[in-house]
């Protein structure tokens, strides 16, 4: 399948998403202070890079886990279909549990994967987004802390790809087709 020709406009700075992690990081501190642990869980493979930063920022005793959901591939749009890819290695039941989403979109993947955790009788389960998107939302699911709002535009960066390309970038950027 080949690619079609894109550019990237910088939509958030590398300096404003790590400003951001750190007023984040106060506040879910906040919430989970006196935890004995507190279970980070990473939604792969998006997630990862935000997932780093923001335990680094947490002055919490941590354990960090990984959960692979998929309702994208390779395209541009969400499948609505959420598939559990790989699964927690480590129980969380009695746990606190922050579950970290590089975006929430259509809302599919964040709420099914909430619930399929909640099913595991977390002591408190609190979901957190690098990035929003409000106006794409089908199901009611809104993240306990988000760390920006966007419009409906396809983003890449910080984690975040199109079709395994693009993770590597220090901000987030909005995808333009140059083929149009």
């Amino acid at each position: 399948m080949s690619q079609r020709p894109y550019v990237i406009d910088e939509m958030i700075s590398a300096k404003s998403i790590a400003a951001r992690i750190e007023a984040l990081a106060r506040d879910i501190q906040e919430e989970f202070a006196g935890t004995n642990k507190l279970v980070v869980v990473g939604l792969l493979r998006g997630s990862f890079v935000f997932i780093a930063d923001l335990v680094r920022e947490l002055d919490l005793p941590v354990e960090v886990d990984f959960l692979e959901a998929s309702s994208y591939g390779d395209g541009m749009e969400s499948s609505r279909e959420v598939r559990i890819l790989k699964d927690l290695r480590g129980q969380i039941e009695g746990r606190d549990v922050l579950v970290v989403e590089d975006i929430v979109d259509t809302g599919h993947t964040l709420s099914h994967v909430s619930q399929f955790l909640l099913s595991r009788l977390p002591a408190r389960l609190r979901t957190i987004a690098l990035l929003d998107k409000p106006a794409r939302r089908e199901v009611d699911f809104k993240a306990d802390w988000i760390g920006f709002e966007i419009p409906d535009e396809f983003v890449v960066g910080y984690g975040i790809d199109f079709a395994q390309r693009n993770r590597n970038l220090p901000f987030i950027g909005k995808v333009r087709f140059t083929d149009v």
